[in-house]
């Protein structure tokens, strides 16, 4: 197999995966399916394999990934101008929760994204929604679905901070009689923008775009490092497991079938299953992420971390409108009693969320360094980075983006290509501290030449 040097520029999405510049998101995998399937990979997240068939080329997929460069477009009218650079296009700015006080307690904050998503289903007559829910057979990881009802939708309701690829089945929306409601992370979202830019029938059926916010995605490593730490030594014990949700911000439970053949549950506080053990984990594209917050989304859904809740708060939510459309659809899914929500200043966002500015700003001085040493870093156009580097970190800070990213290239070892290994969770030993095993439907499709890594 022939390896280009790292210094290469990015000319497929091979060379994406293999470079850490790939999200997971799927979007490659919706624009050529017959050519690219997605896997896990237990070190790096949900992840592509190319067809080795003769003549197979990826220009149409990466031209799609937002893993490579992210640009916003025209601003919609009405777009908050002190806001604009620092968080993109704000056209208006509410604090609520779900009307449903089910789905309030069991969304991760206020359940607002499920409440609105289920408006668009009931009331604006939109056909289903795709979304990331945990699969049925190992809880650890995520498929995408697509639903059409209150059930449905709250038995996915909660983050998942584990990879997930809701852009692998755009195909449900674009077949679909109706149009549909797509929910996301940031990432997903800015990949179905440019899916849809080349797909006029997905345009033409995406009714609305929901955004969450996103701090990173942890790799599944992440998670099983997490379930150690919950005393679930065996991950094939799992029977479910949710990481937030059921009160604000929630714990993270697992449920667990012991050696006595009893279940059990496990938990672990906000606090200690993200900042303790998941945040550490999270794949290497999001460090140099620009976009946390759902910019290239209609409607985008965080937590208002400038109230600190005291663990009985059933939840509510930070609802930002990036768009008409989604203004009009918020306004009418509050005037339905969908949403409790009132109007907040729109300083309610970077109060909400100050770690994600000065996020933003170490972008900037990251991408810098890497590619003074050689390491490919995403372009972001019409999203100003330079300005919050310089404005809003400390020396100590500019100094950690930038010298602090040797440590971690070198940690993460990003001077050399990672081969995509597909993770088959079902073999047998495929415990928390096995090494990965080929998935068999990924083996069978590379020995036919509809999968496998190799450099296109």
């Amino acid at each position: 197999m022939t390896r280009r040097p790292i210094l290469a520029p990015i000319r497929s999405i091979t060379d994406v995966a293999e470079r850490q510049l790939c999200t997971g998101c799927g979007a490659c995998a919706a624009v050529q399916p017959d050519d690219i399937v997605m896997v896990d990979d237990i070190e790096f997240g949900r992840r592509p394999i190319v067809s080795t068939r003769d003549g197979v080329t990826t220009d149409r997929a990466l031209a799609c990934c937002p893993g490579v460069e992210l640009e916003h477009g025209p601003d919609p009218t009405g777009v908050v101008d002190s806001l604009r650079n620092d968080w993109g296009p704000v056209v208006a700015v509410w604090e609520g929760y779900a009307g449903d006080e089910d789905i309030r307690y069991a969304g991760s904050s206020g359940g607002a994204a499920t409440a609105i998503a289920l408006y668009c289903i009931e009331r604006e007559g939109m056909g289903g929604v795709l979304h990331t829910a945990a699969r049925a057979d190992v809880p650890y990881l995520n498929r995408t679905v697509y639903s059409t009802t209150r059930e449905e939708m709250m038995a996915a309701t909660g983050s998942r901070y584990a990879p997930a690829s809701p852009c692998d089945r755009l195909d449900l929306v674009r077949d679909a009689a109706k149009p549909s409601v797509f929910i996301g992370k940031p990432c997903d979202v800015a990949a179905t923008s440019k899916v849809r830019r080349l797909d006029e029938r997905l345009n033409r059926k995406l009714g609305l775009t929901i955004g969450i916010f996103c701090a990173g995605t942890p790799t599944t490593r992440g998670t099983l490092e997490m379930l150690r730490a919950m005393g679930v030594d065996d991950p094939q014990q799992l029977v479910g497991l949710r990481y937030r949700g059921n009160g604000w911000p929630g714990h993270a439970v697992a449920r667990f079938v012991d050696t006595r053949g009893e279940e059990r549950e496990s938990e672990l506080t906000y606090a200690e299953s993200w900042g303790d053990v998941l945040g550490p984990h999270r794949q290497w594209r999001c460090y140099v992420c620009a976009d946390h917050t759902s910019e290239f989304a209609d409607v985008a859904v965080g937590d208002p971390w400038y109230v600190q809740p005291d663990g009985r708060d059933p939840g509510r939510s930070l609802i930002v409108a990036r768009s008409a459309r989604g203004r009009r659809v918020v306004e009418s899914a509050i005037a339905a009693g969908a949403l409790h929500a009132w109007p907040v200043t729109p300083d309610h966002l970077p109060a909400s969320q100050p770690e994600l500015l000065r996020v933003r700003g170490a972008v900037w001085g990251r991408s810098l360094a890497s590619r003074m040493l050689g390491i490919p870093a995403p372009r972001f156009r019409g999203m100003p980075l330079f300005v919050v580097w310089l404005r809003d970190l400390t020396l100590r800070d500019k100094l950690q983006s930038t010298i602090g990213l040797v440590r971690r290239v070198r940690r993460k070892g990003l001077w050399k290509r990672h081969p995509v290994v597909p993770f088959n969770p079902l073999a047998p030993g495929s415990g928390c501290g096995d090494v990965p095993t080929r998935s068999v439907e990924v083996a069978e499709r590379c020995s036919t030449g509809a999968g496998g890594a190799a450099d296109t």
